[in-house]
């Protein structure tokens, strides 16, 4: 698809190491690509290195927005993108989300670790509660988020969450398809304590 897309931007969270095999960097580099043709602006975590740097590249060479978000303590340390025209300067990791949440009207989680666990899982907790309602996508890079799929699955047997209540999750393990996947997904939102027996 090429041209204006649904979303005005969408915010990645991404590894800050590139993993040990190419496809992972490929992946990033597709999706950045995918955003430029969408006419997709990009709002990450701010930072040069990793799939972060890979992703913030791509957009960058297809002379797409990209809007940086980086807490000052990590700016001190040098490892905000210096081809990032905007950059904004946050104090906290907590500011940090919240602003990149304010400035985008979709999230995407692509492979990473800790920090991007606790940001997609965030990301579903506040669509869940309705804080925040958007799709949220899971670029799910030669099955590298199966086993949080799977994790998912086991919420919804063990009775601790509802199907509806993944209402907001698209999952494709192909960057084109995800975008493509998400401008045209449905939010189907219902209050999570609507039956409080099964919250």
């Amino acid at each position: 698809m090429n041209g204006g897309g649904r979303f005005r931007r969408v915010t990645v969270f991404c590894g800050s190491r590139t993993g040990h095999r190419p496809i992972y960097r490929d992946a990033a580099t597709r999706f950045g690509h995918a955003l430029a043709a969408h006419a997709t602006g990009l709002v990450y975590g701010g930072g040069n290195v990793g799939l972060m740097g890979v992703v913030a590249d791509a957009v960058l060479e297809r002379g797409g927005e990209v809007i940086g978000v980086i807490p000052r303590g990590l700016e001190r340390l040098e490892l905000a993108h210096r081809g990032v025209k905007d950059m904004r300067v946050v104090d906290t990791m907590h500011e940090r989300k919240t602003l990149m949440a304010s400035l985008s009207q979709a999230t995407v989680a692509l492979p990473g670790s800790m920090g991007t666990m606790d940001e997609l899982f965030e990301s579903l907790t506040w669509a869940q509660l309705g804080i925040d309602v958007r799709p949220i996508g899971v670029l799910n890079v030669d099955g590298y988020y199966d086993a949080f799929l799977k994790l998912v699955d086991t919420f919804q047997r063990e009775g601790f969450l509802d199907a509806k209540n993944s209402f907001a999750l698209v999952v494709r393990d192909e960057p084109e398809a995800l975008l493509d996947a998400l401008e045209s997904h449905v939010l189907t939102y219902q209050p999570k304590w609507l039956d409080k027996d099964q919250g």
